[in-house]
């Protein structure tokens, strides 16, 4: 992996110099992770254990969780320990790795969003088809499909990664190996992976949001010929999903869909959806959807029913 470079590892400079404050960023991403870690995995559990959320919304809200705990850990460990640490260093081989689980999870969950968006449009716009179209059978080619399209963008993001000599210096100015920061180490003229790298990374974000967006409006203007009850439950359920949406794609937007230039907010942008929208996504889905909260009640009193007679 190393033929193409001089330098044998990096330093993450992280989100800020001061001693005091990187005590403050150790706290802060730490109670983030726990939270994001505890609420997925909660999720993920009560969806599992649970004979009433077997619905496919729930079947991608399980996949959606598990991303998220994934997506959040292939980042936030290392923020972590970095804050504290004196020697921020990390491995030519890490940092490669690092590059393609942030892609890969990142893209997954455009994904998961997108399928969750089908099932949305199939439940409400063709009622009388969905048990017929949202087979286990299909959800599971869906998700399959996800996963090798997550797997196929990494694979090119990589590669174009792996592309670039660095012959020092060797001071990375972000909290995380990303494509965008070891272009401006590279020791060599980075336009064309610069092009070819907005052109991947942009087109999935720019084309999977415009997607999702038109599918919600295609939605949201059918739910005129619903009941009142009807376009309640539909509107409470879409409303969640496009605050996910919006939440997740404006800062990766902001990011991956630009020429090539950097900004002082982009660490903090790119916070925003590596840890801030995992752990934001549990509070959102669970806090506004009545039976996921009603599962975990169930989950909670056998559990603790079974602790008692012990």
């Amino acid at each position: 992996m190393q033929k193409n470079s001089n330098v044998t590892e990096f330093i993450l400079l992280g989100l800020t110099q001061d001693p005091m404050k990187r005590k403050i960023v150790f706290v802060i991403f730490f109670i983030f992770y726990v939270g994001t870690m505890v609420g997925n995995l909660l999720i993920i559990v009560t969806i599992k254990s649970s004979r009433t959320l077997g619905s496919p919304m729930y079947f991608f809200l399980f996949y959606l969780s598990l991303v998220d705990a994934c997506f959040s850990t292939s980042i936030a460990p290392r923020l972590i320990v970095d804050s504290l640490s004196a020697q921020r260093t990390i491995t030519y081989n890490e940092c490669m790795t690092q590059v393609f689980a942030l892609h890969f999870f990142g893209t997954m969950e455009v994904f998961v969003l997108i399928l969750m968006a089908i099932d949305r449009y199939v439940a409400i716009c063709k009622p009388l088809h969905y048990s017929t179209i949202m087979s286990q059978q299909f959800c599971t080619i869906l998700i399959i499909i996800a996963w090798l399209g997550a797997f196929f963008h990494s694979i090119a993001e990589i590669l174009l990664a792996l592309k670039l000599p660095f012959c020092g210096p060797n001071l990375i100015d972000h909290y995380c190996c990303d494509l965008q920061p070891l272009l401006k180490l590279a020791c060599m003229d980075t336009y064309l992976i610069n092009l070819e790298w907005v052109s991947n990374s942009g087109t999935v974000c720019t084309g999977s949001f415009m997607i999702l967006m038109i599918s919600y409006i295609i939605i949201l203007h059918s739910l005129r010929n619903h009941s009142a009850e009807g376009r309640k439950k539909a509107l409470s359920t879409c409303i969640s999903h496009i605050i996910v949406v919006i939440l997740f794609f404006g800062p990766c937007t902001f990011i991956y869909a630009r020429p090539p230039t950097t900004f002082p907010m982009d660490k903090m942008v790119t916070v925003f959806y590596t840890i801030g929208t995992p752990f934001l996504n549990p509070f959102i889905y669970t806090l506004r959807n009545a039976e996921v909260k009603n599962a975990m009640r169930k989950l909670w009193r056998i559990t603790t029913t079974s602790e008692s007679k012990r």
